[in-house]
């Protein structure tokens, strides 16, 4: 049904404009406890408007959860985005609002690849997570942050019908504005832990009582050597290797997400609560953008510390951006990923925009490439996700190879780690980060993975060295009583 033609008549989206006092993380404390919480958040702003909007919404209308044994995930991940995309959405939204404005968003985790790729998979599944966790969300506060503005903003989907739509929207925006006045919900303890010896190889560290990994120091330096012996007989030019650091969960979720972002602000953070499982994430990394056609994919590939002291830092960036190794690792990353955007992007559209550029963020510094093209006319965003997930950056090149070798030497499942955490938003927008910086809350336990990609002129102490310099931030938000 059409709109009535009265100009007084409400129109959809229902837009309420917050106050001026709004503040985010306080709207996030009154809704945390509502179901499937997700929180797309911009901590800081990072170069080319990465970072100007965050998004929070709850209680979605649909959802769908893929697990690990079931046989068609993906594809029945793709029917249900396509049927709502169709017959859910709305095709248009409003061009002067932020571009998430309701519609799909949740976790696509790493292991959802093995529904694309025969890879294997790791032998102790210890902490099981879902791989693919999504809802339907019919309204979001959106903010943008350059503009200092936010909305709410009701869609009034699932219904098609044009005044029950509406209908809708103005009642669910009345119930989410009583939610934010309601003031600040009280979060629940963790649950029971389960006993250490369940969970699989592990050694304690000297960081904090309790912290552990799936590797040994020795172990994960014999991985990386693995590595760099299947890189010289020619099976792979670059693989991704983490280890699992592993931590008893001794604060609600949503308390530990606010410290987080304080102690590791990132452009591309975020929460989401799926349930028996929370993500807490502050990645630096975007994934895919698709706005209007256009496709943007931003690897991140070469890190070094940060320091906090101008000179060093800036001593430290000129010795990344010369780094041989780090260069030639960022850039195999670049081709994969055009070749991956190739595969559902227009002919000669596929070009790079910018290569190996330096980016500082709260504890290191990173070489940053940016990869953009034009999305073939007959190609959804089903069609996006199927071509390129995971991000080329978390798995190295080629990329079916190098995930076979992250299975056969990495103890345990990534979970959400190295997936994504991101949108499909009405009028066909969408975002998508890649898990780095991230924290998986589940069964009691606080999983930390951190990882880096390994090339044959890898040193095994070094490459060690490196995770561990990129966990500080999450170490000391988790950690710290």
């Amino acid at each position: 049904m059409s709109p009535p033609s009265w100009s007084w008549v409400e129109p959809l989206p229902v837009v309420r404009p917050m106050p001026d006092d709004f503040s985010i993380q306080q709207a996030f404390r009154c809704l945390a406890t509502i179901p499937g919480c997700l929180w797309l958040d911009s901590v800081c702003t990072g170069p080319d408007d990465t970072g100007r909007y965050s998004f929070l919404t709850a209680d979605p209308v649909d959802t769908i959860r893929c697990d690990a044994d079931q046989p068609d995930g993906w594809q029945a991940m793709c029917q249900w985005l396509i049927d709502h995309l169709q017959h859910s959405m709305p095709a248009t939204a409003e061009s002067r609002l932020p571009p998430f404005q309701g519609g799909i968003a949740g976790l696509w985790g790493y292991e959802a690849a093995r529904w694309l790729e025969p890879i294997g998979r790791p032998p102790h599944d210890d902490l099981p997570t879902p791989p693919i966790s999504l809802g339907l969300y019919d309204w979001v506060i959106a903010c943008d942050h350059q503009q200092d503005r936010a909305w709410l903003i009701s869609q009034g989907i699932p219904e098609s019908e044009w005044d029950r739509r509406l209908h809708r929207a103005v009642r669910r925006a009345d119930e989410v504005m009583g939610w934010l006045q309601s003031g600040p919900q009280t979060w629940s303890a963790p649950a029971t832990q389960r006993p250490a010896e369940q969970l699989g190889p592990q050694f304690a560290t000297s960081f904090a009582d309790s912290l552990t990994s799936n590797f040994t120091p020795q172990g994960f330096r014999d991985a990386v050597g693995d590595v760099v012996q299947r890189i010289r007989r020619g099976d792979s030019f670059q693989v991704n290797i983490a280890q699992r650091l592993l931590y008893p969960q001794q604060a609600p979720s949503a308390e530990l997400y606010l410290r987080l972002r304080d102690s590791n602000p990132a452009p591309l953070s975020g929460y989401f609560d799926g349930g028996n499982f929370q993500v807490l994430s502050s990645s630096p990394e975007g994934f895919l953008r698709l706005n209007h056609g256009q496709v943007e994919t931003r690897p991140i590939k070469g890190t070094i510390q940060r320091t906090g002291d101008t000179s060093t830092d800036q001593r430290l960036a000129q010795q990344l951006y010369a780094s041989e190794k780090d260069r030639a690792e960022n850039v195999m990353i670049v081709d994969l990923m055009r070749n991956d955007l190739s595969r559902v992007c227009d002919d000669q559209s596929v070009r790079v925009e910018k290569l190996c550029e330096v980016e500082p963020y709260a504890f290191v510094q990173h070489l940053v490439s940016v990869v953009r093209g034009t999305l073939e006319e007959s190609a959804t965003v089903a069609d996006l996700l199927s071509g390129c997930f995971p991000g080329g950056s978390v798995t190295g090149a080629p990329k079916v190879e190098a995930m076979r070798t992250i299975s056969d030497l990495e103890p345990n499942p990534r979970g959400p780690y190295c997936g994504s955490l991101g949108y499909i938003g009405c009028g066909g927008t969408a975002d998508f980060n890649i898990l780095i910086r991230t924290v998986t809350a589940a069964h009691g336990w606080l999983q930390i993975p951190v990882g880096g990609g390994i090339t044959a002129q890898s040193d095994p102490y070094a490459e060690e060295q490196e995770t561990w310099h990129k966990a500080e931030g999450m170490l000391r938000a988790l950690v710290s009583r």
